[in-house]
């Protein structure tokens, strides 16, 4: 089967690499020697990386290559991600969602099935946006969403015609293998209790968050002796959010700092060492849930708190606008303090969303095995 995958690949992102490597590993692990291509903003980077064909990705050129593989491909597979929404600015063509929309329209032009993976929707706000989902995201013959938010939100924009199921976000399929380079870099004797810290930029939360998050971690560091230990999802963004908590800090001395040149199972590897996790970026949260470490939520988007309730954190985890300091305290104090406790009872939960992931891949198969 020869297929195109459409995502936000090839711009840095950690959680979007952690999916693109999710669903290339799981296609070859259920498909019999799938033909894949990639669209990316660094085509010869996610080549190289992912033993795949690739494509740049943007409007600026290799258009002809676009259509070329469109044509050529039995199915083009969006996603996965929160690719579908209107967060950024939509204007006419210009913006994330007319991209993504407008390459399922090609695909559709060019002959080729069309299926939404593992998507989170929304939100899609502007009038323009909900006319361009209504039109476009009608054309996908199957639908993949990763919590019942999204599905009720694809329907409420008039998303009906096909068929929709809820599974879970891709990366909790995702297949790591040992490699210990992020934690070596730091130079840790083994003895440390590490708390991951994944922070990103956010709008007018971004000061208020950042103080109570410094304040929280200078506790930790009194009360528990730990070590937080920032993890830069998004560089430079995420670098540069974390710079600014530690400079906040009273003993910002005590803290590390992961460079930003680890890829998605590096950074998978180093949270697996953790002993808590608090963190704004969902991937961030998810790599703790697969490595069942305890995580504490800071939740910007509708998407974080889907994940929190399913992984059975949300009552430890907090909305971005309303945490207070104490309770982000006491929530982290009790995870460390009852870790055995809390990671029974995720267990479950999180073996429960490995399998839905997976599903993703078999509905796939049922779908659409019969291309040729």
């Amino acid at each position: 089967m020869k297929i195109v995958l459409s995502g936000f690949y090839g711009l840095g992102n950690t959680g979007d690499e952690a999916i693109l490597k999710a669903i290339v590993d799981n296609l070859r692990s259920e498909l019999d020697n799938p033909d894949i291509t990639v669209f990316s903003l660094s085509p010869e980077k996610t080549s190289q990386e992912h033993k795949v064909k690739s494509v740049y990705r943007g409007w600026r050129h290799e258009n002809k290559q676009k259509v070329k593989a469109l044509r050529e491909a039995d199915l083009l597979i969006s996603g996965g991600g929160g690719l579908l929404q209107d967060t950024y600015p939509t204007k006419f063509l210009f913006g994330p969602l007319p991209y993504y929309l407008l390459i399922v329209f090609l695909a559709k032009l060019c002959g080729a099935k069309v299926m939404f993976f593992s998507q989170g929707i929304g939100p899609v706000t502007s009038t323009w946006g909900k006319i361009l989902m209504k039109v476009f995201a009608n054309m996908a013959n199957f639908v993949t969403v990763r919590d019942q938010y999204s599905k009720d939100y694809l329907h409420s924009l008039g998303v009906k015609r096909p068929e929709t199921v809820v599974t879970a976000d891709i990366v909790f399929a995702f297949q790591g293998t040992e490699d210990t380079s992020a934690y070596d870099s730091l130079g840790l004797d083994g003895s440390e209790r590490i708390v991951a810290v994944a922070p990103r930029p956010w709008f007018e939360q971004e000061e208020e968050y950042i103080e109570k998050l410094a304040w929280t971690l200078d506790r930790l560091i009194e009360q528990r002796s730990v070590t937080p230990v920032f993890v830069p999802m998004e560089p430079p963004y995420d670098t540069k959010v974390s710079k600014r908590i530690i400079e906040k800090m009273e003993h910002g001395d005590k803290t590390k700092l992961l460079g930003d040149h680890f890829t998605p199972n590096q950074f998978y590897q180093f949270i697996g060492k953790a002993d808590v996790t608090i963190a704004l970026r969902l991937h961030a949260l998810i790599f703790s849930a697969l490595s069942n470490v305890p995580h504490i939520g800071l939740s910007y988007d509708r998407k974080v708190e889907s994940f929190l309730k399913r992984s059975g954190m949300w009552k430890h985890s907090f909305t971005l606008e309303e945490f207070n300091r104490e309770e982000l305290l006491e929530s982290a104090l009790y995870s460390l303090d009852n870790s055995v406790e809390v990671k029974q009872m995720m267990e479950p939960n999180v073996e429960a969303l490995r399998q839905e992931a997976k599903r993703n891949v078999y509905l796939l198969k049922e779908k659409f095995g019969g291309l040729k």
